[in-house]
């Protein structure tokens, strides 16, 4: 698959010496009919080194090399310009008396109607266009397509934002509407799917960039944003500033605790001192209280599982010595895991004490002799 194979077409006027159209489009010719063609450039150093080590083992040179019989080519571009080839071609077909003259303006049924002669007054060589005879016009993404792949898609642009966002304990939430806006205002910009990144920078990078630090942990993403983001930041602003510092470090503790639980199936939880010391440590570092814990407790999942093993114990509540001290508290815990561990393990392994057996005297005495005299048969006879 070759793709923006319209950038090696030569215009027939141009002059001086050609290193990225012809010759591209002539070096190409050899390989998309059957030939043979060698892996190995001669010189090339790599080449030239590998050569060199098989003929002082004794070996001559290999030849590798692969047939194109079987290769099917396909590429692909925007040729930009070809429409006014084509308009200008079937509107001189339409000069003379009686001749029905249409100026056909779709741009995608000009490509419909495009030539083996129009390619070769674009700048291909006959020999190269010769070579693609099926053509195939693919149709403009549309406004609706553009919605799907939003929704849908499977590296969305929506999801991208929402993971920037969370990242900062910030919940955003699209609606319909703002992305049927998105996909019309990235529609206008004739790019395809790229003009959704172009439109979404516009549109969300002051938020990017102000609400991360701030007091707010949700931003609705609708139409009144998109008709007018200034405005809709300007009372996110004033909202981060009414509401207190607390509430951001508890937004951003959750925000921690779920991207814990997501990536290492363990439940944190911080007790009220813990929550005051991350909020005044966050502020002697100038960070958000989520970088803060992604700092103090990075290895925090390998201890935690340890102690989960030993102990089953699913949940965890880091106490205001967690924030001080994390390693020396998660020590702690490791080791209060392992004595408990020992413990359940010997009690499990002692043998359930049973009431003392009566002594019974007789019983445990061994059985008397039987005498054997000369009329008792012996034992293990029959009489």
């Amino acid at each position: 698959y070759i793709d923006e194979v319209d950038k090696i077409a030569t215009a027939s006027n141009f002059g001086g010496r050609d290193v990225s159209g012809r010759g591209v489009q002539t070096t190409l010719l050899k390989l998309m009919e059957e030939t043979e063609v060698t892996l190995r450039n001669p010189f090339d150093i790599q080449s030239q080194m590998q050569a060199m080590f098989e003929m002082t083992r004794g070996k001559a040179p290999t030849k590798d090399s692969v047939n194109t019989r079987h290769i099917l080519f396909i590429v692909s571009g925007a040729f930009s310009g070809l429409d006014k080839i084509v308009n200008r071609r079937l509107r001189q077909g339409a000069i003379g008396f009686g001749a029905e003259s249409r100026e056909i303006v779709d741009e995608t049924e000009l490509l419909t109607r495009a030539s083996t002669q129009d390619f070769i007054e674009f700048g291909f060589e006959a020999e190269f266009i010769g070579r693609l005879p099926v053509r195939v016009v693919c149709q403009p993404l549309e406004a609706g397509d553009l919605f799907e792949i939003m929704k849908n898609s499977e590296g969305s642009l929506i999801r991208q934002y929402e993971r920037e966002f969370e990242a900062f304990g910030i919940r955003a939430e699209f609606d319909d509407d703002a992305l049927h806006r998105i996909a019309e205002l990235a529609a206008a910009e004739k790019t395809g799917a790229r003009g959704l990144m172009t439109v979404g920078e516009k549109l969300l990078r002051d938020f990017k960039f102000e609400l991360p630090g701030t007091a707010v942990t949700e931003l609705k993403i609708d139409g009144a944003l998109i008709d007018d983001p200034a405005a809709s930041l300007e009372k996110y602003r004033a909202a981060a500033a009414a509401s207190p510092g607390d509430a951001k470090t508890v937004a951003e503790l959750g925000a921690f605790r779920r991207q814990f639980f997501d990536e290492h199936g363990v439940q944190l939880a911080f007790d009220p001192e813990a929550v005051v010391a991350i909020g005044r440590l966050a502020e002697q570092r100038r960070q958000s209280a989520l970088a803060v814990c992604q700092d103090l407790f990075r290895d925090y999942q390998f201890g935690l599982r340890l102690i989960q093993k030993n102990t089953g114990q699913k949940s965890f509540t880091l106490p205001k010595a967690a924030i001080d001290d994390p390693d020396r508290h998660l020590s702690g815990l490791v080791v209060a895991s392992y004595s408990e561990f020992s413990k359940e393990s010997s009690t499990s392994a002692r043998p359930p004490e049973t009431e003392p057996r009566a002594i019974d005297r007789d019983a445990d005495l061994p059985p008397e002799p039987r005498g054997e005299g000369p009329d008792d048969p012996p034992a293990g006879s029959f009489a």
